[in-house]
């Protein structure tokens, strides 16, 4: 029967006579376990803020028609060219509409889908910024700011005024924030817009959206749906784009192919509009946890390396234990008790030392005109990383001191005490 009172006792007096290579291989577990818990959230951190930066602002499903050259070219529509083998150069676009047909059913039948969080409809249109002799071409983005915010975080992205601004104003328009440095210009104050028909409107400037991304933020600017309706001279059902948002994101892909069968239209899910960033997303994950894995296992052969010389340092306490009684399951498990109090030391300490830091992290400035919402480094908290730390300091000890104190166990006692 195992006498562990007794096997605790000795490991205890065995670490503390030896409170330098005790010290020494703790320190090991801590710093490694603590870098792993920095880098790993550190990164996860910055791979978030990345991801949400892109994702954040594109739908699960994005509907709209698409201009595309005509499948049946007029050669094929008569008769006598039927067997005939033809040849056509130069195939134009078919005259469409870029508005959706049927829109305002199409939207309350995604409304009514079980599957959708929300739909919210989006008119586009190509216009003009106009300030003083300034003739900027953009975008202008008819939306329902309200829906738009309870179904994204576009609020996070403006900068100054509020979403109520924008829908308590007919005349209101969230000025990208590209726009408004070339034009100087800021909130109360006034913009022109004139249409490619040559149509003036002046709209007054409610706030400043700034998506972090420079190309959208020169050209793009929001105003309420029913204005741009009225830029344009179009009716209610005149709308360009449905944005799709669903409770699961891995439905995006089937339902965005059923959707574009069933009502003629295109549609493109998250996956395939950010096919490339998703790839790139992959592999920085990728590198993140091969680093700290890497870390962890470099704080794993340190621990080995310190263990197996304490081994050789107490081969005569091995001896002596043998000669009086111990057997050699008894010196291993010894052994292998210095190392898990090592590892459960050094690695509650390593949790310790890797919070704090990322909270060093967390505090540090960190401003940048591409992302105006973010103002300390990102830090992601996850409770997973640190239970992953911490099992894996039991582990590497475990491992660690199981290697050597295998050699221990085997160990001739009267050869030692002989000196041989």
């Amino acid at each position: 029967m195992i006498n562990w009172k007794v096997i605790l006792g000795i490991a205890k007096t065995h670490l503390v006579t030896k409170m330098k290579s005790t010290i020494t291989a703790s320190l090991g577990v801590t710093f490694g376990i603590g870098a792993y818990i920095t880098l790993v959230s550190f990164m996860t951190g910055l791979n978030k803020m990345l991801d949400d930066l892109v994702l954040n602002q594109t739908p699960h499903i994005h509907l709209y028609n698409e201009i595309e050259p005509s499948e049946d070219q007029p050669i094929a529509l008569y008769e006598e060219f039927e067997e005939a083998w033809n040849v056509v150069h130069s195939i134009k676009p078919k005259q469409s509409q870029k508005k959706i047909h049927n829109a305002l059913p199409i939207l309350k039948y995604l409304k009514d889908d079980d599957q959708v969080k929300g739909a919210t409809p989006q008119l586009r249109a190509q216009i003009f910024y106009l300030s003083g002799s300034i003739e900027l071409g953009g975008n202008l983005v008819g939306v329902d700011i309200l829906e738009e915010v309870r179904m994204s975080n576009i609020q996070d992205y403006i900068v100054e005024g509020t979403p109520e601004a924008l829908k308590n104003n007919d005349n209101g328009i969230l000025l990208g924030a590209g726009l408004a440095d070339k034009t100087s210009l800021n909130v109360g104050d006034r913009i022109q817009i004139s249409t490619v028909k040559g149509d003036i409107f002046p709209l007054k400037i409610v706030g400043i959206y700034q998506s972090g991304i420079a190309d959208i933020d020169n050209v793009q600017s929001f105003a309420n749906l029913k204005t741009v309706q009225r830029i344009l001279g179009e009716a209610e059902s005149h709308i360009t784009d449905i944005n799709v948002k669903l409770n699961d994101i891995e439905a995006a892909g089937p339902m965005s192919k059923r959707l574009e069968r069933q009502f003629n239209v295109k549609a493109i899910d998250i996956n395939e509009a950010n096919a490339q960033f998703e790839t790139g997303s992959n592999i920085r994950n990728l590198i993140t946890y091969s680093v700290s894995i890497t870390l962890l296992i470099v704080a794993g052969f340190g621990i080995y390396n310190i263990l197996n010389m304490l081994i050789y340092e107490k081969m005569k306490d091995i001896a002596i234990l043998k000669a009086t009684g111990f057997s050699g399951t008894d010196v291993q498990l010894i052994f292998m008790s210095q190392a898990m109090i090592i590892g459960a030391i050094g690695g509650v300490f390593g949790l310790l030392v890797g919070y704090i830091l990322s909270r060093l992290i967390d505090n540090v400035a960190f401003e940048t005109e591409a992302l105006p919402t973010i103002s300390t480094y990102p830090i992601e908290y996850n409770t997973m990383y640190y239970i992953i730390g911490i099992s894996f300091a039991l582990l590497s000890t475990f491992i660690a001191g199981y290697l050597p104190s295998r050699k221990a166990k085997r160990i001739d006692p009267v050869k030692i005490i002989r000196g041989t």
